[in-house]
């Protein structure tokens, strides 16, 4: 049996001190200090809004093509293309890697060119950026066994999208592949659950009746890849706060329909803590 089996508040402890490490990172979500360009609706912001190639507060040339973005930039721009100065022109695609593994660099700061909703845009990540300056913690309430529970994933058969509103105001279609039940406090919940494509993992969006109070008004629930019975272990004590609670340029979406329990989970992360605590 594994260290973590026979020790669920140590596992729990390493879990949170790595979610604190990874977010407060050099280039981590606290890092991101922009996707641009934005359009002026504050929608999906996209390259195609600024013909002539010029992105605020982005070096360089940007033209979004039918493949990809061409980037064009020369010494003064100070760009590094794979470590080496970029001067003329380069075809990108969507950036994969991490932001600490970026293709593109100015300086200390990581250039990711991301493709969202038809969209070319790039997002800015500044190891200086002030959030990061001023992270001190999430607030994160200890291990509590009860709120790790048994439950069971039932897919739907096929790929089902439901339309939700995403916290940059506009609605957006949010893939669902089955329903995750369980019990909790001596009555039954289902929640409607993504499928990760790559490794079969689920994951949700969820709200309970501690959002907006004394937690983050939604969170992220994320239970591992269930086994081929569908018998996956629902840790509550594991919800954590989603992107846009560390940065307003990420756009996250909010529960959907039926994921908003009626009890309080008063366990995992609950917010940031000090001067960065929003969304409550």
């Amino acid at each position: 049996m594994s260290a973590d089996a026979e020790d669920p508040v140590a596992a729990w402890k390493r879990w949170h001190e790595h979610r604190v490490d990874t977010v407060s990172a050099p280039y981590g979500p606290l890092a991101l200090t922009g996707t641009l360009p934005q359009t002026p609706s504050g929608g999906t912001p996209g390259l195609a809004d600024y013909p002539e190639g010029r992105i605020p507060a982005v070096p360089g040339h940007w033209r979004a093509t039918a493949g990809g973005v061409t980037l064009t930039a020369g010494p003064q721009d100070g760009i590094t293309l794979d470590g080496e100065p970029l001067a003329g022109a380069a075809e990108l695609a969507a950036d994969e890697a991490p932001p600490s593994h970026a293709r593109l660099a100015a300086g200390e700061v990581r250039l990711v060119v991301i493709r969202r909703e038809g969209e070319w845009a790039v997002r800015v990540f500044d190891p200086g950026a002030p959030g990061r300056a001023a992270f001190t913690g999430i607030e994160a309430t200890p291990y509590d066994p009860a709120y790790a529970v048994p439950g069971h994933f039932a897919p739907y058969g096929e790929d089902r999208t439901v339309q939700v509103e995403n916290v940059d105001g506009r609605t957006r279609g949010l893939g669902l592949g089955g329903e995750l039940s369980f019990s909790f406090a001596g009555a039954r919940h289902a929640l409607r659950v993504a499928v990760d494509e790559e490794d079969g993992s689920l994951w949700a969006v969820i709200g309970d009746a501690t959002g907006g109070r004394s937690s983050y008004r939604f969170r992220f629930l994320k239970p591992g890849i269930p086994a081929a019975d569908g018998s996956v272990t629902v840790d509550l004590n594991r919800v954590q706060l989603p992107p846009c609670a560390f940065a307003d340029h990420f756009v996250c979406t909010f529960p959907p329909p039926g994921n908003t329990l009626p009890f309080e989970i008063a366990a995992g992360e609950r917010r940031l803590k000090g001067a960065l605590a929003s969304g409550i």
